[in-house]
């Protein structure tokens, strides 16, 4: 049986709009009420999972999308930068800022690596692939989405950084056997 496992990225909020590695803040009012207004163009799923922040947590409720949290889905964890600016960073310690954007395997800032996360996301779509058979919705951090993307197209986990999810963007995998197909950056809409 085919999976169809359509990502939806979290409304946008002060995280996004500074560059800031995530910290967990809710969305802005701006974004939640553009999901609001998308309430109801996403196709029915039966089962429903959302990254555990409040960000997706909050923009799942404002989508009116049952999901429940799972921590396979959690955002990638930049350990010592989290709350911090990009811009910072690369000013304060270029050199590692260098090294993690080169090197997937690379995790500076002593929490996980992209090719870390791509493994863990691909085994939640694998997970997801065997157990579940039509529509599926994870409203998901846009790391999550991109290493979707990588693993399920086999891509190398460098390509991870040349993926961008907009916020409120939908991406859909649908796939059996291990085979999948990508349908991307469709955004919501009114209904």
């Amino acid at each position: 049986m085919t999976v169809r496992v359509i990502f939806v990225a979290p409304a946008i909020g002060a995280e996004l709009r500074e560059a800031r590695f995530g910290d967990d803040g809710p969305p802005d009012e701006a974004g939640l009420a553009a999901a609001r207004a998308a309430a109801g163009s996403l196709p029915a799923a039966p089962r429903g999972f959302a990254s555990p922040s409040n960000r997706c947590r909050l923009t799942a409720g404002a989508l009116g999308v049952t999901a429940e949290p799972d921590a396979a889905l959690a955002d990638l964890d930049v350990g010592s930068w989290r709350g911090r600016r990009l811009d910072e960073l690369a000013a304060t310690r270029p050199t590692e800022v260098a090294a993690w954007l080169a090197d997937p395997t690379a995790a500076p800032h002593g929490g996980e690596s992209v090719e870390a996360l791509c493994a863990r996301v691909g085994g939640w779509l694998t997970a997801v692939a065997d157990q579940q058979q039509g529509r599926v919705l994870a409203v998901a951090e846009p790391a999550v989405v991109r290493a979707a993307v990588v693993h399920a197209l086999d891509l190398p986990a460098a390509a991870f950084w040349r993926l961008d999810v907009r916020p409120l963007s939908v991406t859909e995998l649908s796939g059996r056997a291990g085979r999948w197909n990508l349908r991307c950056g469709a955004e919501l809409t009114h209904p």
